[in-house]
Formats: C-alpha cells, sequence, structure tokens
C-alpha cells in the first residue's frame, strides 16, 4: 500500500520569502555549470562525492554528511519551496556539504566523471506506464549516471512504492548492475539507519519500506 505522503509533502505551505533564503545560502552552489569535472575545487579537498537526487527537506543529506565528514555530499532539488524549508533545517556550517537547484533531467551538464554514489531516496513513482521514462532508473538517467560516475557505478535506493522497487531492480539489472543488500523491508533487516523525513513518516504508519544497492 502506497499512502499519499508524497503530495502532502508536495503541498506544503509556499514560503513567502524563499527566494531570499535560497539567494543568502551558503550551501547553495549558484554557477554549478562552471564546476563540471572540478567539483573537488568546490570543497578544496580529493574526497569521494556522493549527491541525492531529490534530497527533499534535506535529513539524509545533512546527516550524512554530519557522521562522514571524509566525504563531500551534494543535494539535489528542483523546488524552491522545499529547498527553502530545507535550508531552514539544516544545522548551518557543515563544510562537506553543497546544494544545487536544478532538474535530474541536466544531470550530465552539470558533473562529468567525479561522482562515486548516487542515493535515490523516496524518488517520484511516477506509476502509469507512459511515464516510467522520467523514473530515476528508466535508461534516460541511467546512461546520464555513467557519464557522472568517477569510476565504479553505485546507487543506493529506497522507496515504499513496489512498482517502482520491480520496475528498478528490472532496468538496474539489465543495464549491467549487480544488486546486493536487497531487502523487502529494510527496517526490519537493519537497526541503524539515516533516514529522510518521508521515510519517518511511512514507517510510522507501518509502511515497508524497500532497498536495494547497486554497483557496476
Amino acid at each position: 500500500m502506497c499512502y499519499d505522503i508524497y503530495g502532502d509533502f508536495m503541498r506544503l505551505r509556499n514560503l513567502k520569502n524563499k527566494e531570499s533564503i535560497i539567494e543568502e545560502s551558503n550551501y547553495i552552489i549558484k554557477n554549478y555549470k562552471d564546476y563540471r569535472g572540478s567539483f573537488s575545487k568546490l570543497f578544496d579537498n580529493l574526497n569521494p562525492i556522493h549527491i541525492e537526487i531529490g534530497m527533499g527537506r534535506g535529513k539524509f543529506i545533512a546527516e550524512s554528511a554530519l557522521k562522514n565528514p571524509n566525504i563531500n555530499y551534494i543535494g539535489i532539488e528542483k523546488q524552491d519551496n522545499i529547498i527553502a524549508r530545507a535550508l531552514l533545517s539544516i544545522p548551518k556550517d557543515i563544510p562537506n556539504l553543497r546544494i544545487i537547484r536544478m532538474n535530474a533531467l541536466e544531470i550530465e551538464q552539470v558533473f562529468d566523471h567525479e561522482i562515486d554514489l548516487i542515493y535515490l531516496n523516496f524518488s517520484d513513482p511516477w506509476p502509469k506506464i507512459r511515464q516510467n521514462k522520467r523514473r530515476l532508473t528508466s535508461n534516460i538517467f541511467l546512461d546520464q549516471y555513467d557519464q557522472i560516475f568517477k569510476k565504479d557505478k553505485c546507487i543506493h535506493l529506497r522507496t515504499d512504492n513496489e512498482g517502482l522497487y520491480t520496475y528498478s531492480i528490472e532496468m538496474l539489472s539489465s543495464y549491467g548492475y549487480s544488486l546486493y543488500d536487497v531487502t523487502l523491508d529494510l527496517h526490519r533487516d537493519v537497526s541503524s539507519l539515516i533516514t529522510t523525513e518521508y521515510e519517518d513518516k511511512f514507517v510510522g504508519l507501518g509502511v515497508k519500506i524497500y532497498a536495494l544497492k547497486a554497483r557496476k
């Protein structure tokens, strides 16, 4: 069963000052395309770079950055209202965290063989068959991911949507990824996790979380 938490989340009350919140934040990379192929210079180190496509209000990526100071994290989100709310809740001065306001379809124009891991947490399932090309594990996106990974290609996925999960297993497998840590009930199988806002709500409602890791 899939609850309409996505819809509730996206219908957040509009922040009137969202533009100024984004403009004044040190987390936002404004000229992000200028760093294509050289994001290590932005962070001023050669640490691995992990990105979360669709970071929501940023709980997962902010906590990950705090817990792993030797990894650089970039959150990607396209909606100003959600980004602004994330900025209001993310702790200040996390040196290994940055945020880009962009559509995921731009990703190959932004990164060039420099990403070590992609997180796809509770992505829009686009449930209708005609929408399958919009899913973040469709061939359209997997082709682009090939161009942004540095070496090994690593994707970590979580979802409450069984259809998206099944589709992702099929697409990743056919694209040459090996799957591991595959689970139909993540919170039963793993005791200590960094979670997203969606995830906390789902688990509180008794919804099972599907998860997998993929490597090519």
